[in-house]
């Protein structure tokens, strides 16, 4: 078991972080598996239709766009909800895959499709997102490194100064419903020296505005705003969106990371298999499930999410999950690093 600094009472009264003294447990379930099942390294190639699919959701999201135009509000909302986020939602998880360089030979491909998946989601981040997601793998859990861990301001609005059960669930509801801007802003903001300054950002920048200018020369500011609704909402209080939180909060003692197996994968190029993911970040979605497969003993002991919906659901109305539901570790000296 990992050494953690404090006990669950500690944690309920002081509404802290939970402290751990160990590494990541990733690199050494890694290292464990590859020596009792060398094969898995058949699995670490890029997956070939990875394009194809982010091809049919871009068309799918402009066709959607045209569709709607004259919708009247209400089924324009539901098919921004049902349609609309879900397919950016897809996209958001096709570019963390493309971040990991699995959806091309070359590290050219990938940019190319990444930059091309961003397009229904209006606002370029694809060539931003890398390096803060690969700090994110590199260094689970590092304090002031890994900024997909909410910050103390975050913990103190939502939980530290909550005066009553009711007042701490609404919160949490509220940063539920507005997390995409978390997700956006906190890791500029922690870690702005990460922000990948240069030509693939620019050319990011100006391909997308391009996109999003032809969309309202073509279509009208309608059709753009189908697209920016479809990314808020999928970044909102979407079942699929529950995978923000699944993937690391800690639910059951001190795992802190969980896998999903339901059938939202489907849809989100199976990141729900995040153990697996973590422990092999060069697979492809299409091999994930294959890991699972050939080394079961590494991982159905393991806690997992039943439900992405059902952990919105648990987050907000469970009073003792919060911002600080996740595990923190000492950052490594620059020596280390």
């Amino acid at each position: 078991m990992g050494r953690i600094e404090q006990s669950a009472e500690d944690l309920l009264s002081k509404r802290d972080f939970i402290y751990s003294k160990d590494e990541e447990p990733h690199a050494k379930r890694n290292r464990e598996i590859l020596k009792a099942h060398p094969e898995i390294k058949e699995l670490m190639r890029p997956e070939w239709r990875t394009k194809y699919l982010v091809a049919g959701t871009v068309a799918l999201q402009i066709f959607m766009a045209w569709l709607t135009l004259e919708w009247s509000w209400l089924p324009y909302m539901m098919a921004v909800y049902v349609v609309g986020a879900t397919a950016n939602h897809s996209l958001f998880l096709a570019i963390h895959e493309l971040s990991h360089n699995l959806g091309s030979s070359t590290l050219l491909g990938n940019r190319i499709i990444s930059i091309i998946a961003n397009f229904p989601i209006c606002i370029a981040y694809c060539i931003t997102f890398k390096p803060f997601h690969m700090a994110h793998h590199r260094q689970q859990g590092e304090d002031y490194v890994d900024t997909d861990i909410p910050t103390q301001l975050e913990g103190f609005l939502i939980t530290r100064t909550a005066t009553c059960y009711i007042d701490h669930c609404l919160r949490k509801a509220a940063f539920m419903f507005f997390q995409i801007f978390a997700y956006a802003l906190r890791p500029c903001l922690m870690k702005p020296e990460l922000v990948p300054y240069g030509k693939w950002l620019a050319i990011n920048w100006a391909v997308q505005l391009t996109f999003d200018g032809l969309m309202v020369a073509w279509l009208g500011p309608k059709a753009l705003l189908y697209m920016l609704l479809s990314t808020f909402m999928a970044g909102s209080l979407h079942p699929c969106a529950g995978h923000f939180l699944a993937e690391h909060y800690v639910t059951n003692g001190e795992t802190e990371t969980y896998s999903y197996y339901g059938p939202l994968n489907v849809f989100c190029y199976n990141v729900g298999y995040h153990n697996e993911h973590h422990d092999f970040p060069n697979v492809p979605w299409s091999g994930l499930a294959k890991v699972r497969e050939i080394a079961p003993e590494f991982y159905d002991h393991l806690p997992q999410c039943e439900s992405w919906p059902g952990m919105i659901i648990k987050y907000i109305f469970d009073d003792t999950i919060s911002p600080y539901s996740r595990v923190k570790r000492q950052r490594l000296s620059k020596k280390e690093e």
